[in-house]
């Protein structure tokens, strides 16, 4: 599966990934999902916003366990964040066939669409749409880079997009989610483990700066007679690094865009994405607050209008406790070294944090030696891959066979 799967959306140069949304990446991807589930004879089904499901047993009977997580990508993103998930649920369930265990729940993999948001702004779209934190209103008015629509997107991927919106019904036959992940971090590495629970996602948000200037020519403004919001901006991109190094949060600005983009012309605009997380929401709001401070100061010194934004904010996720503890229960009975399995929080958002408002849901981890993620070097070893799926395999068996 997994050397079937790697080459799509690839990019020669870079060597990372580019499955965005509805794209034709995207697309390969998803016939990709629907052959797996058809080979093993599972009932494939799209719901009504684009997401995929395979299953074994009644989808309509209720009380089923899920487990599955996504296929597209960050730019240039790397090959195991969210495939591996995907992939580990066929092979979790190749497993507990071969083991002849008997299902007493249904059980079902699950493609959340467009988790990563790379291509229209927006994390978690099929997963927040489906739980009713997405508004169809809101949907439609998605756009990417190219102004392109999620609507239009959708429909020129053969999809119909009068059907998105909340789907309470469907989510409401789900017992149990799962998700495994590759970790992004290197909490595992650093205590030896290959597998852990997740404990919580950190808050976390995305806000959009909008530093406006004046346009001149680079060769023949004099420098004190320039509005240059680019300086501005790189002003604000060190106040986020200290302001996250005192408050012991994440900050970073990692996306830009610049107008009129002229080697030789001063920008008037200059717009920063900022992506800020903390373990708790004082420590959040706390650095938040100070990176705006510090760029309202910056700008007002300079002459530049800033606009400051909130695109996107997810609080903080609990995973519920009681599952959270059964899937420990499992593992460690199922282990072999008589160590609990570790628990570890999250910076980084997922679908089950979207579901988990509607379903209770939980996450396994597979250790990730570097902690790299979002990139072209991230890594998974395949004995700590085998060692997820076998994790994952126990989990369910613990849950949909019993």
């Amino acid at each position: 599966m997994w050397r079937e799967l790697a080459p799509v959306g690839r990019h020669p140069d870079s060597g990372g990934y580019r499955r965005y949304a509805w794209s034709a990446a995207d697309l390969e991807c998803r016939a990709w999902f629907r052959a797996q589930a058809e080979a093993r004879g599972l009932t494939y089904e799209t719901d009504r916003n684009g997401n995929q499901w395979a299953w074994l047993g009644d989808p309509l009977a209720g009380d089923a366990v899920v487990t599955g997580s996504h296929l597209d990508s960050v730019p240039d993103g790397g090959a195991f964040d969210g495939p591996l998930g995907v992939v580990s649920s066929f092979a979790a369930l190749d497993e507990l066939r071969s083991r002849g265990v008997a299902f007493t729940r249904p059980l079902a993999v699950t493609n959340f669409g467009d988790e990563e948001g790379a291509r229209f702004g927006l994390a978690c779209v099929g997963s927040r749409l489906a739980a009713g934190q997405l508004t169809v209103a809101d949907a439609h008015r998605l756009k990417d880079a190219d102004g392109i629509a999620l609507p239009a997107a959708m429909e020129s991927a053969g999809y119909d997009p009068d059907t998105i919106g909340p789907d309470p019904e469907r989510l409401g036959r789900i017992g149990a989610f799962v998700e495994l992940h590759v970790e992004q971090g290197r909490a595992l590495d650093l205590t030896g483990d290959p597998v852990g629970i997740a404990s919580a996602i950190w808050p976390h948000g995305r806000w959009r700066f909008d530093f406006r200037g004046e346009a001149n020519h680079a060769g023949t403004t004099r420098l004190v007679d320039r509005r240059d919001p680019m300086l501005t901006y790189a002003e604000t991109v060190l106040a986020a690094r200290r302001e996250a190094e005192l408050t012991g949060a994440l900050a970073t600005f990692g996306k830009i865009a610049v107008e009129p983009n002229g080697v030789n012309a001063i920008p008037s605009l200059v717009r920063g994405w900022l992506d800020s997380r903390a373990a708790d929401q004082a420590t959040l709001d706390a650095v938040v607050t100070g990176v705006e401070r510090a760029a309202r100061e910056y700008a007002e010194r300079a002459g530049i209008d800033l606009d400051v934004v909130r695109e996107s904010f997810t609080p903080v996720v609990e995973f519920e406790h009681a599952l959270r503890d059964e899937l420990a229960k499992i593992l460690e009975g199922s282990g072999d070294t008589g160590r609990p399995v570790p628990v570890l929080g999250t910076g980084a958002g997922h679908d089950a944090g979207i579901l988990s408002a509607s379903v209770p849901t939980a996450m396994l981890f597979v250790r990730n030696p570097t902690g790299i993620s979002h990139s072209p070097a991230e890594h998974a070893a395949e004995d700590d891959c085998v060692a997820g799926v076998r994790a994952l395999a126990d989990v369910l068996e613990g849950l949909a066979c019993s």
